[in-house]
């Protein structure tokens, strides 16, 4: 199953790549949670949730990033920060979802930019 996560976090990694983000790091992980990526765009700092669902039954990949598991990502992002020496309350950031949707290419691929409050 992990191997099947860093395929899609790979696609997702390429896709904001090509819509000009530059890529920092992949699965930062600590103790209060993971980040699938951190990528950076105009001096922000962006945190990005990948989610893959086979459909959108159920309410898709996005219905998957619930409010506690943003509120883990927020401790996360806060972390990272705390460990490179930036102040998280002054460092433009934004919290993104990439959401991939089906089981083989072509993918559906939506990007929610500020998907949820930092």
């Amino acid at each position: 199953m992990r191997a099947q996560g860093s395929a899609f976090e790979q696609l997702a990694k390429e896709y904001l790549q090509n819509h000009k983000l530059r890529y920092i790091c992949e699965n930062f992980t600590c103790k209060v949670g993971e980040i699938d990526l951190i990528m950076s765009h105009d001096n922000s700092l962006i945190f990005v949730e990948v989610k893959q669902r086979a459909s959108n039954n159920y309410g898709g990949a996005l219905a998957a990033v619930t409010v506690r598991k943003q509120q883990r990502i927020i401790k996360s992002a806060m972390f990272y920060c705390q460990q490179q020496n930036i102040n998280f309350e002054q460092q433009a950031c934004r919290f993104d979802v990439v959401a991939i949707t089906g089981t083989s290419a072509p993918y559906e691929i939506e990007w929610v930019k500020n998907a949820f409050p930092d």
